[in-house]
């Protein structure tokens, strides 16, 4: 994939940036092209080698669809997870690291289900924050929306699955 100077990305499990540079570096003894990234999030900077963007999941902020997609999934989509947790963190995880805002929303659906049956373990108690604030992000920026309205619609959305949510701090 390949991006420009101020296109919108998601660094998976970070957030959305912007490409604010692409350079030619040599790190190892070889050059290699970069792109430099600003993570709206908290401002900081990365370089990421334009070898490694499909290896990291670097994508495209979604597109509406994609958007809509989720939504769908949160009003009814059906839940399958791990009952051992060391089974289930590890598969939660790579969903997070995959970069899919999908995937996203089912770990972040997963452990709002578990954390009603039970508390969450301070690991998942952490992915589950991390998971809203990726939904948040990344739709707000999409949809140009405030957090705020993102939040009160994935709180609808979550309600339509019988779904009540106390909002992540």
């Amino acid at each position: 994939m390949h991006f420009t100077v101020g296109d919108k990305v998601v660094y998976p499990n970070q957030g959305v940036g912007t490409v604010e540079q692409i350079s030619h570096r040599n790190l190892t003894g070889q050059t290699e092209m970069f792109y430099m990234l600003k993570l709206n999030s908290n401002g900081l900077k990365v370089m990421v080698p334009t070898s490694n963007v499909a290896n990291l999941g670097l994508r495209r902020v979604a597109k509406l669809r994609e958007i809509s997609a989720v939504f769908e999934y949160l009003d009814s989509g059906d839940m399958k997870s791990a009952h051992d947790w060391k089974d289930r963190f590890k598969e939660n995880s790579e969903k997070m690291r995959s970069g899919s805002l999908l995937e996203v929303a089912e770990v972040f659906k997963n452990l709002l289900i578990l954390s009603q049956a039970k508390p969450l373990s301070f690991r998942e108690k952490r992915m589950f924050d991390r998971a809203w604030v990726l939904l948040v992000d990344e739709i707000a920026f999409a949809r140009g929306w405030s957090k705020d309205l993102v939040e009160s619609q994935l709180v609808k959305s979550l309600s339509k699955s019988n779904l009540r949510i106390s909002l992540p701090s």
